[in-house]
């Protein structure tokens, strides 16, 4: 059987075909009153605008929370009542004036994080009582047209270079060298440049996972390979292989997981844990099985000895790289990542220097810098001009216990199950130290946060 040209695109359109139809939202303007304020708009206008809203801020990966009170300071000042149910990935809200109800269920099609559209949305929120309630149903969704188009910042070779510059400063404060930190560079590099390529093509996370995470590993062990065949390099220098994959930790999701469980958002949250615990297992069984396949083994780093005033520099230095890197890949401005960095590299040292100096545990450790990135984030916020959280994540996903995952998972592969166990439980620990540090921090400096209500 043979097709012709047209039968052939046709397939391929059929392919491609979204699985998930787009909002016309411009429909949903009253066409007779385009030069009426929104504020007088009918309330299928009115709601249009506060889920639009509301389903944007989702896809910038920030908490319910946060998507619940923009609804609400929206609902507010169009003089309607809102209340939502919020997901991971979709919206439940219905809208009340007095007379009528609205109800609509919004979803998403790929979730994900965007800290440059997340500040522009804050913005859109912040300036509406004084700017938007003036404007048409009509302009406010071409502004949001606007906002929606800001897609990433970066290209999947700037993101690589990110991850890269990530992943090294991460394989020195695991305890790597410069040889270590080399590889993991290309590798984590290369891994996510095909990551982005893979996401910016629509292609599913389970793919995106395992082929970045594959070759990353690939990468870092074909350079030390070459290193031991042409320099003379030890075998030993492959304990920084797991390194080159911790680009795909996904410390975002776990961070703003805990803040959502911590305000009773339990959808929001269990849905968030779930989506981290998933990319988790997917990366993590992906590595194992290329250790597998290289005869690659998670022994301890080769130890570097230096003094204690160059240890503090240059674990000061590496977490500055790490945070930068990261925040780049969650689509920063050069000036949010700065901050994000600055925070991250203070916080992230003292929790350093805490377990090193004070034999405090790593849990604690953990606690104190989130707390501490938290509180600095605070009293930074109105300076830099960006939302909290925009800083606050970033700042300590450097914190995430990437390194203790994979070996649990390692060792949970080869049936070490006590092994596994400790490692597991050092994770688990070290995992729930952090947003509660951010959660206390927001307490202490935040009233708004500090009520359920």
């Amino acid at each position: 059987m043979t097709w012709n040209k047209e039968e052939v695109n046709e397939m391929q359109t059929q392919k491609i075909r979204k699985n998930h139809m787009d909002v016309l939202w411009h429909e949903y303007t009253d066409k007779e009153g385009q030069n009426l304020p929104v504020v007088q708009a009918s309330l299928t206008e009115k709601a249009s605008i506060i889920g639009r809203a509301g389903i944007m801020l989702l896809s910038c990966g920030t908490g319910a929370w946060r998507v619940r009170s923009s609804m609400n300071t929206l609902a507010e000042v169009m003089g309607v009542t809102c209340t939502a149910d919020i997901g991971l990935m979709s919206i439940e809200y219905t809208c009340f004036d007095g007379q009528d109800g609205f109800t609509q269920s919004l979803c998403l099609t790929n979730t994900g994080v965007n800290t440059s559209k997340l500040n522009r949305l804050e913005h859109f929120i912040q300036d509406f009582e004084t700017e938007g309630k003036d404007m048409s149903g009509e302009q406010l969704h071409d502004l949001l047209d606007n906002i929606e188009e800001i897609h990433g910042l970066y290209s999947p070779i700037a993101l690589g270079i990110a991850a890269a510059l990530a992943c090294g400063g991460f394989t020195f404060l695991l305890g790597g060298g410069p040889i270590e930190m080399f590889c993991a560079f290309v590798g984590a590099g290369l891994g996510n440049f095909l990551r982005c390529k893979l996401t910016k093509h629509h292609y599913t996370l389970f793919l995106g996972i395992v082929l970045s995470v594959s070759l990353a590993c690939l990468s870092y062990a074909g350079l030390l390979k070459l290193g031991e065949i042409f320099l003379g390099l030890s075998v030993k220098h492959e304990a920084g292989y797991i390194c080159a994959m911790l680009f795909i930790i996904p410390g975002f999701p776990f961070i703003t997981s805990g803040i959502d469980l911590a305000k009773l958002d339990m959808r929001s949250g269990i849905e968030r844990l779930g989506y981290a615990l998933i990319i988790i297992l997917v990366a993590t069984m992906s590595a194992w099985i290329m250790a597998l396949i290289l005869h690659l083994q998670p022994v301890g780093f080769i130890k570097i000895s230096l003094p204690l005033a160059s240890w503090i520099i240059f674990r000061f230095l590496a977490s500055f790289c790490g945070v930068f890197g990261f925040s780049i890949m969650f689509n920063s401005p050069i000036p949010l990542a700065v901050a994000a960095a600055s925070i991250g590299a203070i916080a992230n040292t003292l929790r350093l220097e805490l377990v090193d100096l004070v034999n405090a545990p790593p849990a604690a450790a953990a606690f104190i810098g989130a707390l501490t990135a938290g509180i600095l984030a605070s009293l930074m916020k109105d300076r830099v001009g960006y939302p909290r959280i925009s800083v606050t994540v970033p700042s300590i996903v450097i914190m995430v216990p990437g390194l203790y995952l994979y070996r649990g998972f390692y060792n949970l592969g080869i049936m070490s199950l006590a092994t596994s166990a400790t490692w597991f439980a050092s994770a688990l620990l070290i995992i729930l130290a952090l947003p509660l540090g951010l959660i206390f921090a927001r307490i202490l400096t935040d009233k708004t946060f500090r009520y359920c209500t």
